[in-house]
């Protein structure tokens, strides 16, 4: 029947009031829950909007290949109803061919989704790059996980499409960095202007960044490695009913992340990894983000992901798992040819495993925990 909107009135709500509640993806252990204040989503919903953030107008048809239960579904929902966009929701259809067909039914303008999902599109579009069009489509927003450079090159130069890497966590509900080029940088060789992109960029408005090592803070050099923390309005300040991660908050206000970054003197974050997922070997780190980029810029590789296997004498080595492209076929003497030039020789992977697919959390991001259990004679 009709609604009489007289009758409605809005309930009075103390910002501080708990609104949602999402958990952790637990990659790296059991899920932790954070929730969220009215006026946490409230102020990232007015920084996630900004043109530095996710830049949404009124005319933009959004269509987030994120779940609802995935922090908010990146906030795009409030964005949407603040600033009176279009918002498509692709239901449980994710495959790459549904969501080219809504892209272009729907006129859609900006999508949001982790690397996974962009890198089966991009299988696709390569497949046929003709049949869709994509001509409304001006940003896809790429977070969850970092992504290779030739990705980003990929998209922009084989189907003119624009991919931009952010960084957010649960804790941060969950706009964190987001990488533009800055003044200046767009007049930079090709190549520097994709590595520039591929990072996780700049702090939004209202959020501070600031990476720990193990001597104290680490210098904005693009070089030094430390612990990410972050502070701000929307970033967690506890873990619902789990006191015994106050460790996780430090006394003056910022939340250990637990990603191992590096912080160039613009200002730019790069995630290296995840703490738990570095590879010591020899008392030295090996990043396995940076070995999974590297490898799925082979054409013959769809996914990789690296983990820590024990060894006697470095105590850690790098195990790469691959998945190979449907059509294609490589070997592992040819990617580790391939890894030479891009790679420190000693990161090279010890052994390759060739799998069917590579478990993946509810979030869809690499679950390493799934993966070791494949290799229980080898893997930590």
């Amino acid at each position: 029947g009709a609604v009489d909107g007289n009758d409605f009135s809005f309930p009075e709500i103390e910002e501080n009031q708990a609104a949602s509640m999402c958990y952790t993806s637990g990659t790296t252990g059991k899920p932790r829950g954070v929730v969220y204040s009215h006026r946490a989503i409230a102020v990232h919903t007015l920084g996630a909007a900004l043109t530095c953030g996710f830049e949404i107008w009124e005319s933009d048809c959004i269509l987030p290949v994120v779940p609802m239960f995935h922090v908010n579904c990146w906030g795009l929902p409030y964005i949407a109803a603040m600033m009176g966009s279009k918002m498509v929701f692709p239901g449980p259809f994710l495959d790459a061919e549904s969501l080219l067909e809504a892209f272009e039914q729907e006129r859609v303008t900006f999508s949001a989704g982790i690397p996974t999902v962009w890198l089966a599109l991009l299988e696709k579009l390569d497949e046929n790059p003709d049949a869709y069009d994509l001509s409304a489509l001006r940003k896809l927003i790429v977070g969850g996980a970092a992504i290779s450079q030739s990705t980003f090159q990929a998209f922009q130069e084989r189907h003119n499409l624009n991919l931009v890497a952010a960084w957010g966590m649960t804790e941060t509900t969950p706009m964190g960095t987001i990488s533009y080029l800055r003044h200046g940088q767009d007049s930079a060789p090709r190549d520097q202007q994709y590595a520039i992109r591929s990072r996780q960029g700049t702090p939004v408005p209202f959020v501070e960044i600031r990476a720990r090592g193990a001597d104290g803070l680490v210098e904005w050099d693009g070089r030094a490695m430390g612990e990410l923390e972050v502070r701000g309005p929307w970033i967690a300040s506890s873990y619902y009913s789990r006191p015994e991660t106050a460790d996780r908050f430090t006394d003056d206000g910022w939340f250990r992340t637990g990603d191992i970054v590096s912080i160039d003197q613009s200002g730019s974050m790069k995630i290296e990894d995840r703490a738990k997922d570095l590879i010591k070997s020899g008392g030295e780190w090996i990043s396995s983000v940076d070995l999974e980029n590297t490898l799925m810029g082979h054409p013959a590789v769809a996914e990789a992901a690296v983990v820590a296997m024990a060894d006697e004498k470095w105590g850690e080595r790098p195990l790469a798992a691959v998945v190979v492209r449907t059509d294609k076929s490589v070997g592992a003497d040819e990617l580790r040819e391939f890894l030479g030039p891009h790679v420190a020789k000693w990161w090279i992977p010890d052994a390759f495993e060739f799998v069917a697919e590579i478990p993946k959390t509810a979030a869809g991001k690499f679950d390493k925990v799934a993966l070791r259990k494949q290799f229980p004679d080898r893997c930590l």
